[in-house]
């Protein structure tokens, strides 16, 4: 097995790497995956933002970028974790500008409802120049 590859799988083991954007593992994640390559999406730009529900306006929580596996663990402390709608941005034409690639979609932003601030939640981005998919993971 090659060092590279040995290295990619101690960052899924060892605890010291599992640090996240917030400083402790927080209950939501993301993960984003390069669809049309087979690879995780690394260094893509991302912002979290939490709906205010009295005036609907967006209050920034994080921003961060995707590390070599294409997570962000730990977006937002416990702390912070609140019932409410949140938004994921994600700066997908820099992502594909990076590699010398074009793409459909300038950004991306998934919005979702937590109910449940005491449950973990993940929400992965599959990712392809052309089109995107998301889903509740867990």
């Amino acid at each position: 097995m090659s060092a590279l590859r040995l290295q990619h799988i101690k960052r899924h083991i060892l605890p010291e790497n599992k640090q996240t954007m917030a400083g402790a593992l927080g209950t939501l994640t993301t993960h984003v995956l390069n669809t049309g390559m087979g690879v995780p999406a690394a260094n893509i730009a991302l912002v979290l933002y939490r709906q205010d529900s009295s005036t609907n306006a967006w209050t920034l929580i994080t921003s961060g970028a995707t590390n070599d596996d294409g997570r962000c663990p730990g977006l937002i402390t416990k702390e912070q974790f609140t019932a409410g709608v949140y938004k994921l941005h994600f700066e997908t034409a820099q992502y594909w500008a990076s590699m010398g690639e074009t793409s459909f979609y300038p950004y991306v932003e998934i919005v979702f409802t937590i109910n449940d601030p005491e449950q973990k939640y993940h929400v992965p981005l599959l990712l392809s120049r052309f089109s995107y998919s998301t889903y509740r993971g867990s």
